[in-house]
């Protein structure tokens, strides 16, 4: 199985100098919604395959994204090419979870803005009127600890896939920029430790081969579909 990680474009947040306006779920600036809608024409032609790869099948098979606004907002011009459900993973998540200094619950969006928003979106069942998120700051080592979980996970799915002849499937995954530091760690075995950031910029690609008893990682924050200077974030 083929996973893409892929991290959202450009947040509020992210262009943020004052932290003290950060806010608990920020949308993307104008900015992050062009690097979405470069990204979906990128994917949509297989620009993250390689060229042998393009001529063999769809260029995802599905594409999953935690639950945040960011995110989902980056997915959907790509979902919208290729014709492909969203898929919202609420374990896939950013690091911290959805909070901001001083406000002692921030559920995240709920199942109908999610619904209104994103009509296409495939909601699990964590996905309630109150939102998804239990309220307050997650710690970084539970960050990690989910981050391992997912990783087992995903090496759960691609063994069974292989069992079945599905080995060559194609799944993008849209999350954020620490827990994809996170993920990188957890799939090459380096968790749990803390001293090692892997980098991702706004809407980077980092692929992972998983077989049934191997990882491969393919590229990290691969970043060429953002060929414009004003696109890249500072």
């Amino acid at each position: 199985m083929h996973i893409f990680f892929i991290r959202h474009g450009e947040s509020f947040n992210n262009a943020l100098t004052d932290t003290s306006l950060r806010v608990a779920d920020p949308p993307l600036t104008e900015r992050g919604r062009a690097q979405a809608q470069r990204l979906g024409a990128f994917v949509a032609t297989g620009g993250h395959l390689s060229l042998s790869e393009r001529s063999s099948g769809q260029p995802f098979d599905e594409i999953i994204c935690s639950p945040m606004l960011r995110t989902m907002q980056t997915a959907q011009p790509a979902c919208t090419a290729l014709g492909l459900p969203m898929r919202v993973w609420v374990d896939v998540h950013e690091v911290g979870g959805v909070w901001v200094d001083g406000e002692p619950h921030c559920g995240g969006m709920s199942r109908t803005e999610m619904a209104s928003q994103f009509p296409d979106a495939v909601l699990s069942d964590s996905v309630t009127e109150q939102g998804w998120w239990q309220g307050g700051q997650e710690t970084a080592a539970h960050g990690r600890g989910r981050a391992i979980e997912v990783a087992a996970a995903l090496k759960k799915r691609a063994h069974e896939s292989a069992l079945a002849g599905q080995d060559e499937q194609r799944v993008a995954i849209v999350s954020h920029g620490d827990f994809m530091s996170a993920i990188v760690k957890a799939m090459t075995d380096h968790l749990p430790s803390w001293g090692i950031y892997y980098e991702h910029s706004n809407t980077a690609i980092t692929r992972f081969r998983l077989q049934a008893e191997l990882c491969r990682v393919g590229y990290l924050n691969r970043i060429d579909h953002i060929d414009d200077a004003e696109l890249v974030s500072p």
